[in-house]
């Protein structure tokens, strides 16, 4: 028997019409890379997403399923973009411009994109793969100024195709499940792999992350999105925006500390995201200046690797925001988990709180986790125990774009996320490592993790990535690549080996250091491991 309710479909127009419908009034911001300001209302971007929706049929010939590109920085057109293109039943293809040229010829090539709308500022690496592109049929350039030239075949400008479109339309019927937009892994360990999203995930998964629990976001917040929109759809914040009727802040290429410290300031924004390393640069350039008046910051959520303990501490004792660490994946859409302290957490020291804050913390109602040891029994959860975290829930993968390649997946359906990770008694996860980076010395496994956090909690230290490397008594050993503060720091390897002391016993403390400008970083400003690797291999690093 079927419960008698409605079938609502949840979808991105649902998202769309509700933020419209109660929320108009609220803003969108977006610091275009030209240095310009512009400022709307939810109302405003509703009339030029249907306009959008209009010319995507009405003058590019996009029909449901379509894949459509973009290639573009944090502003109000693309936000548009993620609504009038899944709002007609074809997919957002978001397209990460951080890849290499054979990546992002590889990406558009695989998902078929019929038409890429792309930023004046980034044409150029469009222009070099031009030729190799198969599918696309025709170029939309966003922000550009009226003289704009490229050698990219088949353009329009953005404006100039909304500019005669009706801003009515009735959106089609979609179902729930039809696939809403589609990004691609960042091909760390080979080619990437498209996740293409559906509707009801989106708004699952959007739903689920306001939640007091979870981001906590509300009409009260100002949120500056610092996460790119081609990074798993901006974690989900241009849906999550309109639903909680928060102010949303787009800074386009305004990426550099000084930059976003600025911004933060103007649009007084009270949340905020980002990767470690972003957020480790606005620290360092607020210690160095600091603001004259108290930012309206009151918190900024990390994914995307560890949120070292040193940063958590440091945000709250000087500046008073706090760090909240999250974990997802492409795979994942991508939140899964989130680190919040609860009552029974009051009785704790202060070490004994932050130790649980710097969790990747517990699932989402809609997502469960499980550790899968070495020998492939279920771990207890003992917060000790370490394997293979596996999860499985209602915005997870079920398998990539376009491959019959099913070994990320186990027989029972849960998706094998890479992770070394425990999960203690009260549901908290917490990541130990990525298989592949995991160093196991003389039988013994060393979490590189957790050297990376202890190791940029010493003051002279502003980046540290760690590797195995070979030994001959030992089998591996670990490796540290240190980036000093302003590169202009002294500190002697036996300094260093006996800060570690005081966390770690002798067999997994560093014996080995190199002083380098910068640790390399993947296209989403994670550590890339596999490039250090490779430098070490080549001895160009020293």
């Amino acid at each position: 028997m079927e419960g008698l309710i409605m079938n609502y479909p949840l979808t991105t127009n649902t998202i769309l019409e509700y933020g419209n419908r109660v929320f108009h009034h609220k803003k969108i911001i977006s610091h275009l890379p030209d240095g310009t300001r512009h400022e709307y209302r939810f109302g405003d971007m509703y009339k030029r997403c249907k306009k959008l929706a209009n010319a995507l049929t009405q003058k590019l010939g996009i029909t449901k399923g379509d894949m459509v590109g973009t290639f573009a920085w944090n502003h109000a057109p693309h936000i548009e973009l993620y609504y009038g293109i899944s709002g007609i039943g074809a997919v957002c293809h978001t397209i990460n411009i951080r890849l290499s040229s054979q990546q992002t010829e590889f990406i558009i090539n695989n998902s078929e994109d019929k038409v890429i709308f792309v930023d004046a500022t980034l044409v150029s690496l469009l222009e070099k793969i031009t030729t190799l592109l198969e599918t696309v049929e025709c170029y939309v350039i966003i922000n550009a100024p009226k003289d704009f030239t490229t050698t990219l075949p088949n353009t329009l400008h953005y404006e100039d195709l909304l500019a005669d479109q009706s801003e009515d339309i009735e959106w089609p019927l979609l179902n729930e499940n039809d696939a809403s937009s589609m990004c691609y892994t960042s091909g760390t360990t080979g080619l990437p792999k498209g996740v293409l999203y559906s509707h009801r995930s989106t708004f699952l998964h959007a739903s689920n992350i306001l939640s007091p629990n979870a981001g906590n976001y509300s009409n009260r917040d100002t949120i500056l999105l610092v996460v790119p929109q081609f990074h798993v759809m901006a974690w989900g914040f241009p849906y999550m925006c309109l639903l909680s009727g928060s102010n949303m802040v787009l800074p386009s290429s305004n990426l550099q500390p000084e930059a976003i410290i600025k911004i933060l300031k103007e649009e007084k924004v009270t949340k905020a995201n980002g990767v470690p390393t972003i957020w480790l640069g606005i620290y360092q350039a607020m210690k160095k200046d600091p603001p004259n008046e108290k930012l309206a910051l009151e918190e900024y959520l990390v994914g995307g690797s560890a949120l070292p303990k040193s940063l958590i501490e440091g945000f709250e004792k000087d500046f008073g925001i706090k760090g909240v660490q999250a974990w997802g994946m492409t795979e994942t859409s991508p939140l899964g988990t989130l680190s919040r302290l609860q009552p029974k957490h009051e009785q704790l020291s202060d070490k004994g709180k932050l130790e649980i804050r710097a969790k990747q913390g517990i699932a989402f109602p809609g997502v469960e986790l499980r550790i899968i040891t070495d020998d492939g029994t279920l771990a207890p959860t003992d917060g000790k125990t370490m394997g293979e975290l596996q999860i499985k829930g209602a915005w997870t993968v079920s398998s990539y774009f376009k491959t019959n390649n099913h070994e990320s997946f186990t027989e029972d359906g849960w998706f094998k996320t890479g992770d070394v990770s425990t999960i203690d008694e009260d549901g908290y996860m917490e990541i130990k490592d990525r298989t592949k980076d995991l160093i196991k010395s003389g039988g013994e496994w060393i979490s590189s993790v957790a050297l990376e956090s202890a190791l940029m909690a010493h003051p002279k230290i502003k980046e540290a990535a760690v590797i195995a490397i070979p030994d001959e008594k030992w089998v591996e050993k670990p490796l540290a690549s240190i980036v000093l503060v302003n590169n202009e720091s002294e500190i002697l390897d036996e300094e260093l080996m006996g800060f570690l002391s005081r966390d770690f016993v002798k067999y997994q403390i560093p014996k080995d250091y190199i002083y380098i400008n910068e640790v390399p970083k993947t296209s989403v400003g994670k550590f890339d491991k596999k490039e250090i690797r490779r430098l070490f291999a080549e001895g160009k690093l020293t």
